[in-house]
């Protein structure tokens, strides 16, 4: 709460939770003993711009010194670190250019090392209050969080991240698809939009999903599953990454539109990059000329659709964020997208259920440009989430404690 809000005072914290401020003051004082609050006078000028009477009050904080955490997103070709304060502030950001589609295990865990080890190094502080490292992929990972399984983007597989970093600086480690990173970062700023149930959808090189269900992360039961870019859409169709045919991100990715639009054979292995110019000048061909740029778009909206209603056929409908670069061309795959998804045919009539959807447009679709922000912002959310458990635990230990010493007394 005062991760998002900022700093409040005991009277705004009892109004928002419902308890007493006789609780919310315990509390207070054993946090603030342990340094993990800290108090903030509030200036008379806000005082008067809330239309509050009286002295300012003492605003309750959390105390930024407290703790610090490691956000690291492997990307394809990329690694970013990036480091955050115990209030969620972002403090330094670094970022290595590497082949990850060739990369050895050893070498990739020789990279992650390396770069968290030269960013906390530049911060000694923030270093020696480490508590936690959160690490995402594109890809599988294991349900325990701890190792990448296999990535479209990374040549390495069974890389056992969490153990490696876990003891090179001592601390718990975690390892996460990156589209469940991005549907934690929408759900903890975004929450009167997306929670219980919704999806972040990945539209960039790759096509993934982050799935929450009645408000829990989805998983497997052996990995992090929700592959979505790999559901079939045609079988034995085109080439993926992954090296099947069919799969949803053959037709949906930049690639798999950019090799349709191209007129490239489908069975030819995908580019591993497209420049993000060359996406927004395909786009433009799409909206300024009827061919097969446009109708490379609108297949991408179809599949997509597709594999959705596939899903929404299973768990309801349910409120979407498309996330990534791909969102530059939205417009060119919506309609498509809404009528598949919704069933509806070219001459407006519906075929099947409707999945509780009365029209394609009753469906909630939100667009984001940029995933890397989402993913980091995730990771760090996720893991300062960690470390408020621990410190939840130290405090129902503090709690007790008082109680028994409280009973001993009266005794």
């Amino acid at each position: 709460m005062l991760r998002q809000s900022g700093s409040l005072s005991r009277t705004d914290i009892a109004g928002m939770t419902g308890m007493s401020h006789s609780t919310i003051s315990a509390i207070s004082a054993m946090l603030l003993a342990e340094q993990v609050l800290v108090e903030v006078p509030e200036t008379e000028a806000a005082n008067n711009a809330e239309g509050k009477r009286g002295r300012p009050q003492v605003l309750l904080g959390l105390n930024p010194q407290c703790a610090s955490v490691v956000a690291v997103n492997i990307a394809l070709n990329v690694i970013d670190v990036d480091l955050f304060d115990y209030a969620g502030q972002r403090i330094a950001f670094e970022q290595l250019q590497l082949d990850t589609l060739t990369i050895a295990p050893d070498a990739l865990l020789a990279a992650l090392e390396r770069q968290i080890g030269e960013l906390l190094s530049r911060y000694p502080d923030q270093a020696k209050n480490l508590r936690h490292i959160s690490v995402s992929v594109q890809g599988m990972t294991d349900a325990a969080h701890q190792m990448l399984v296999w990535s479209p983007t990374i040549g390495a597989e069974n890389v056992t991240i969490a153990d490696f970093l876990k003891q090179a600086f001592d601390v718990p480690v975690m390892v996460f698809n990156d589209c469940l990173m991005i549907a934690e970062a929408l759900r903890w700023s975004q929450p009167d939009i997306f929670h219980g149930d919704f999806a972040a959808i990945l539209f960039s090189s790759g096509i993934g999903m982050g799935l929450y269900l009645k408000g829990e992360p989805f998983s497997g039961a052996r990995s992090s599953a929700a592959e979505f870019g790999h559901v079939v859409y045609m079988p034995d169709g085109a080439l993926c990454r992954c090296g099947r045919h069919g799969c949803l991100e053959a037709y949906a990715s930049d690639y798999g539109i950019w090799r349709k639009a191209h007129g490239v054979d489908e069975n030819s292995a995908p580019v591993a990059m497209i420049p993000e110019s060359d996406f927004y000048a395909l786009a433009h061909e799409a909206r300024t000329a009827d061919g097969v740029a446009r109708q490379a778009f609108q297949q991408a909206g179809k599949a997509l659709g597709f594999a959705l209603r596939s899903i929404f056929s299973l768990i309801d409908p349910v409120p979407l964020a498309f996330v990534g670069p791909g969102v530059h061309a939205f417009d060119l795959i919506e309609d498509e997208l809404r009528q598949t998804i919704s069933g509806d045919l070219a001459d407006g009539r519906q075929v099947g259920p409707r999945n509780g959807l009365q029209s394609p447009k009753d469906l909630t679709i939100r667009c984001y440009p940029s995933e890397q922000p989402l993913i980091l912002q995730g990771c760090a959310i996720t893991s300062l989430l960690r470390v408020d458990a621990e410190t939840e635990v130290q405090k129902s230990k503090l709690l007790v404690t008082n109680n028994n010493n409280a009973q001993r007394v009266t005794a």
